[in-house]
């Protein structure tokens, strides 16, 4: 065959070829686009999630659920140094705590700190700050969130113009789509001043709200009034009822999660009430009484209180474990931990830590319990099969939040100063 290879010809079948280039590029982009579309859709409610969620389900029990990746960040995530080396693959009761990342950040003023099964958390700030931080499980910053609001377009009337928060603690409802924030005091038009831990103030205390944050667009969807310095937050496992402990009021608010309305007010009989535990049945919530070294149960169908267990000074942070037979309390003036039969409120086992020990949290499968030491500037983890403290490692000053992070397996401590340290969990130690 022969070939033109005359100039203009030449010119013609290289504009033909460019043409046909440019159509195919067009058509692969356009393909390309649709499916991009198509995932970033799945990363909320649509279909592909809900599969990728069942087959990690289906999976090995080293698996661990698949983050939320949000579309941008504020803050990247800071390099990852793990301080020693790992060795393989671990369950919590078998594995080596190592030091992987220290988070900082613009307002990160922590004291409480918790993640969802999907890899988000949330940093309540201290109050005068007024934020929430979020972040991703690998540390990014997702957005700081400010605690202001105006009361009016919730229905809230005496409140005019905006008011402010002061987030202290937080639960994610179960699936991780909301997060219930609690404002120890609120800062605005008619209301009065903060009571503090004292519970005093020359004119009296006002009660004070709970968020309802919409943890997609992180926007707060709905207030609920509840008691007076309002402090610990637990979402029953079916997701039914927030409660919330007041602090000042000694009482317990019982919220509908759908309605966001309070349904009762539970008056518990002692002084100062922080930690909450929900049985895995719904039925039963446990509450310290931090001011009267006691934990009661509290029947949440009948409303009814009953003293349930003494463990020793200060009582202030609660588990149950996810069978439901053991509690295990913070004892945070004896620098203890206690394990009770939640079948009698025996003390079975008791296990010394560090000084003042305030949150705690335990890995999903019970195997391990993590405790931040306020007074010793630790992190103390417990294998609850001998139940005996592993490990201690240290922390920045004054740690005050701690939470595990399922999807990467991380412990996440939060510190007064101002900074997070987070640890992989995932590993044994290296062999030498």
């Amino acid at each position: 065959m022969s070939i033109n290879t005359d100039p203009i010809y030449v010119r013609r079948r290289r504009l033909a070829l460019a043409v046909t280039v440019i159509a195919i590029l067009v058509v692969v982009l356009g393909v390309s686009r649709c499916s991009d579309g198509d995932t970033e859709g799945s990363s909320g409610a649509s279909g592909t999630e809900g599969s990728s969620r069942s087959s990690t389900a289906e999976t090995t029990s080293e698996s661990s659920p698949k983050p939320t990746q949000p579309t941008k960040v504020e803050t990247p995530a800071p390099k990852e140094s793990p301080a020693q080396k790992q060795g393989k693959k671990a369950d919590p009761a078998e594995s080596t705590p190592v030091r992987v990342q220290r988070i900082t950040a613009d307002k990160l003023t922590p004291k409480s700190v918790v993640a969802s099964d999907k890899g988000q958390i949330f940093a309540q700030n201290m109050m005068y700050s007024h934020t929430m931080s979020v972040f991703t499980a690998d540390g990014a910053l997702q957005k700081t969130l400010d605690d202001s609001v105006e009361l009016a377009d919730f229905g809230v009337k005496g409140h005019p113009g905006t008011s402010q928060g002061a987030p202290v603690e937080m639960a994610f409802s179960p699936g991780g789509d909301t997060a219930w924030v609690s404002q120890y005091s609120m800062y605005g038009d008619n209301f009065l001043p903060e009571g503090a831990d004292a519970c005093t103030s020359g004119e009296g205390i006002s009660n004070s709200y709970l968020y309802k944050i919409d943890t997609k667009t992180l926007e707060v969807t709905d207030v609920v009034e509840v008691g007076a310095v309002p402090k610990y937050v637990a979402v029953s496992p079916d997701g039914k009822k927030v409660l919330v402990t007041n602090w000042c009021t000694m009482d317990l608010s019982v919220i509908d999660a759908k309605t966001a309305k309070v349904t009762d007010t539970i008056e518990l009989g002692g002084a100062h009430p922080r930690g909450i535990a929900v049985s895995p049945d719904s039925a039963t919530a446990y509450v310290a009484l931090m001011g009267d070294d006691r934990t009661v149960e509290v029947d949440l169908d009948k409303g009814t209180v009953e003293d349930f267990t003494s463990t020793g000074d200060g009582p202030r942070h609660l588990l149950v474990s996810p069978d439901g037979k053991k509690l295990y309390v913070s004892n945070n003036g004896g620098g203890t931990v206690s394990e009770v039969d939640t079948s009698s409120g025996e003390v079975t086992r008791e296990v010394t830590v560090g000084n003042q020990p305030r949150s705690m949290a335990m890995s999903p499968d019970g195997g391990a319990i993590y405790v931040g030491n306020y007074g010793s500037n630790t992190m103390s983890k417990i294998r609850t099969k001998d139940f005996t403290v592993t490990h201690t490692k240290d922390v920045d000053a004054l740690p005050i939040g701690i939470t595990y992070e399922p999807t990467k397996k991380r412990v996440w401590v939060a510190s007064y100063g101002g900074s997070i340290v987070v640890f992989d969990d995932s590993r044994t130690a290296a062999s030498q």
